[in-house]
């Protein structure tokens, strides 16, 4: 059962009360920034939290057992810990939050009401808007792994056990140009078939937007260097010169693990699974139904 401090408890029992909203949020980078809905900064808890960034929370919801409840909180673009740019890298994405409830007038009397995450960001004008989500919704992302055609592993992980590093499996190169908000041409990276770095990754490893991984739809040869497609537009663009690395890209399919990357035997998925189209379909008299093993 949580305990209320008893110095906010009494101050709550009185017919007027100076109390605010206050979050502190600790990156998935370690850094950790404090925020205030009063008009002024406020020092608790070794944490300074910044009344200048403008935001505004909605009403708090809770509920027993397990249920994953959802609140949000408004801000705006006012503080320097918080930009639009920083909210396009994602450096926001995952991070967790704990909510206070203050009293202004005597910031150590306060109360830690709940440790959230940040979901979904968007932003609309000057300001943006973060939904806030109990830690229980991870209860609802699935687990273990699924009977698919398809590998289930993350390419170079341990369980796909290729490495990506290997030699011939990944390009460095610079930025030559940005035709577009999903279109980079690369040059410097050596001659590759199109497509190969389809499903891929670039990587910038230069500029405002070093570290950051975007993925690829498909690559081809130009007279300058590479095209580089990628799957969804950047908010945020790279400039000329910036240092990119392409990794290959894999589809998850067995052909492709098995040519491409020699790697079949680590292969995650199931190739050989009939379909639904299989499950389904009725004797025509050219398939065999005898039981015999489908694939040899």
């Amino acid at each position: 059962m949580r305990t209320l401090d008893a110095a906010l408890a009494a101050h709550l029992g009185q017919d007027a009360t100076t109390v605010c909203h206050c979050w502190r949020l600790t990156l998935r980078n370690g850094s950790v920034l404090g925020f205030t809905e009063h008009d002024r900064d406020l020092v608790f808890a070794a944490t300074q939290f910044q009344a200048a960034s403008g935001f505004l929370s909605s009403g708090f919801e809770a509920e027993e057992g397990l249920a994953a409840s959802t609140n949000e909180v408004v801000g705006g673009f006012s503080s320097d810990a918080i930009s639009q740019e920083a909210l396009a890298r994602g450096d926001y994405d995952g991070a967790r939050v704990e909510v206070f409830l203050a009293n202004w007038q005597a910031p150590e009397q306060h109360q830690q009401l709940q440790v959230l995450e940040i979901g979904e960001v968007s932003r609309e004008g000057g300001g943006f808007k973060a939904e806030l989500r109990s830690r229980a919704h991870r209860l609802s992302q699935p687990q273990g792994r699924s009977f698919t055609r398809r590998c289930d592993a993350v390419f170079g992980d341990a369980a796909c056990g290729f490495d990506p590093d290997s030699a011939g499996f990944f390009a460095t190169g610079t930025v030559l140009a940005v035709e577009s908000e999903t279109r980079l041409v690369i040059a410097g990276t050596g001659a590759f078939a199109e497509g190969y770095f389809a499903h891929g990754t670039a990587r910038l490893e230069s500029g405002d937007l070093a570290g950051r991984s975007f993925d690829i739809d498909g690559n081809a040869p130009v007279a300058a260097g590479m095209r580089v497609d990628l799957w969804l537009p950047l908010e945020h663009l790279p400039e000329t010169g910036d240092q990119v690395r392409l990794t290959a890209g894999c589809d998850k399919a067995f052909s492709t693990c098995r040519t491409k990357f020699g790697n079949h035997l680590n292969f995650r998925g199931f190739p050989h699974v009939p379909g639904a189209d299989f499950a389904y379909s009725y004797v025509n008299g050219e398939s065999a139904h005898d039981g015999s093993p489908l694939f040899k």
